[in-house]
């Protein structure tokens, strides 16, 4: 783990983690409590896995794919009372809840699997984040995108623990859906994301690893809270 201690408005705080870990849920509320802005790297390439998907581009088009992300105008923006209250726009039009769709999830890992499409995804990743006071959170942030981030967290949980939140999303959000496809497709998306040839999911060697199994969000921020808060200069 990385000794200097920054301020806050100046730190970059990495969150990585396989889906359903809850990053996104505690990095959100994280970057909150620490009046930090946030930053969804994996949002990022699901929207560019739903404009491909709405145009019919081939996934394994990898010129193609990082032409669209080169062209692709994607964001992030806080809105309060928002259900979720981040929002992601891609080239201007809302797509927080379009990006979160099955057909979207199902596909992301090939899209992210390629190389030209993750350098151009980091370059991006990189400027938005600017000069630190961010709280990122992703699958390679931590080894590949801020190897140098002040602070690193790795989240994990059983896969069961991890499916079983999905399933409640996805009900949530009214698709029809059992817990044993969700639980297959995740187990698939892991393989996908720890075996792919560029930049694989793995835990930096200086993350702390939190296992939020039996965790329920609140209690995961206030122990992250207290990492980062011991951490952080001022």
């Amino acid at each position: 783990m990385c000794r200097e201690r920054v301020r806050a408005e100046q730190a970059i705080i990495a969150i990585d983690g396989p889906a359903g870990a809850g990053k996104s849920t505690v990095a959100q509320e994280l970057s909150r409590r620490l009046r930090l802005r946030y930053l969804d790297t994996g949002a990022m390439y699901r929207a560019l896995t739903l404009k491909a998907l709405r145009v019919h581009l081939d996934l394994d088009d990898e010129r193609g794919l990082a032409g669209m992300a080169r062209s692709t105008e994607i964001a992030s923006g806080y809105e309060a009372g928002g259900k979720p209250p981040y929002r992601v726009l891609m080239d201007g039009e809302d797509v927080t809840a379009a990006i979160r769709s099955r057909e979207v999830s199902v596909h992301v890992s090939q899209v992210s699997s390629h190389s030209a499409v993750r350098k151009e995804m980091v370059r991006k990743q990189r400027l938005l984040a600017g000069k630190g006071g961010v709280v990122v959170e992703g699958r390679d942030v931590g080894t590949v995108v801020f190897p140098h981030a002040h602070l690193k967290f790795f989240l994990t949980a059983s896969t069961a623990e991890r499916a079983r939140r999905r399933y409640r999303e996805m009900k949530e959000e009214g698709y029809d859906v059992s817990l044993k496809t969700v639980q297959q497709e995740m187990v698939r998306r892991d393989r996908l994301d720890r075996t792919r040839k560029v930049n694989p999911l793995r835990r930096a060697p200086d993350a702390l690893l939190v296992d939020t199994t039996g965790m329920s969000a609140s209690q995961v921020v206030d122990r992250l809270l207290r990492l980062a808060r011991s951490r952080l200069a001022g």
